[in-house]
């Protein structure tokens, strides 16, 4: 296995532990307006951007609220429940790995900007990534499960993104991983329960533990 030219790397349930806190955030916006989202309904939401997710629930509620209505709600949610999320084990050590051996980084994440200063604050390790496709990005045309944020994101290292290593976490971020061109690793920490029948055609890799990438680029190094 060669190298990568790049690493790109997602945030939530990758490098921070905050997917399950998300999905509280949702559960409770979804029971303020009187319903209720499966576990099924909460991965689904994993690994997409804020107002995507919105849409889709609303869809779910069939309630006639618009999403700035569903957000105002969720949002005061999230950001009590995200304050001081903790790193998923091995995420430092996998950024320091990197940046010891010299391979360009990049965070490819949903969150928005205020979202992802908000959640990296408690973690001064994560400034070891400087490149970085936000999910409100000005130069973002779609989000996961779309190519674009991992296409951007080589773009901008000045690498080929089918030497590129993608780290996910969510069936969509995967989706888009594979759609860039891009190798994927899919931690499934959780038992996600994504399998090859929900991905497009690439090449990928599930772990449980992000020291296995870790290992992984030592050895090709």
């Amino acid at each position: 296995m060669s190298a990568p030219a790049a690493c790109l790397f997602d945030l939530d349930g990758l490098l921070l532990d905050t997917e399950p806190l998300h999905g509280k955030a949702w559960a409770a916006a979804a029971k303020h307006f009187g319903s209720e989202l499966s576990e099924t309904q909460l991965k689904q939401l994993r690994g997409r951007r804020r107002q995507d997710c919105a849409e889709q629930v609303i869809r779910w509620l069939e309630r006639s609220i618009t999403p700035e209505d569903l957000l105002a709600v969720q949002q005061p949610f999230a950001r009590r429940l995200l304050a001081g999320a903790p790193a998923m084990p091995g995420a430092e050590a996998l950024l320091r790995t990197c940046w010891r051996l010299d391979i360009a980084m990049a965070l490819v994440t949903s969150s928005a900007e205020e979202a992802v200063r908000r959640k990296c604050e408690p973690h001064p390790w994560l400034t070891l990534i400087e490149t970085r496709v936000l999910g409100d990005d000005p130069d973002l045309r779609q989000g996961k499960p779309a190519a674009d944020p991992f296409l951007l994101a080589a773009d901008r290292l000045g690498v080929d993104v089918r030497a590129c290593w993608a780290l996910e976490d969510s069936l969509a971020g995967s989706r888009a991983a594979l759609a860039a061109g891009c190798r994927l690793w899919l931690l499934d920490a959780d038992n996600s329960g994504i399998d090859s029948a929900q991905l497009p055609q690439g090449t990928w890799q599930k772990i449980l533990h992000l020291n296995e990438v870790e290992h992984a680029l030592i050895g090709a190094t």
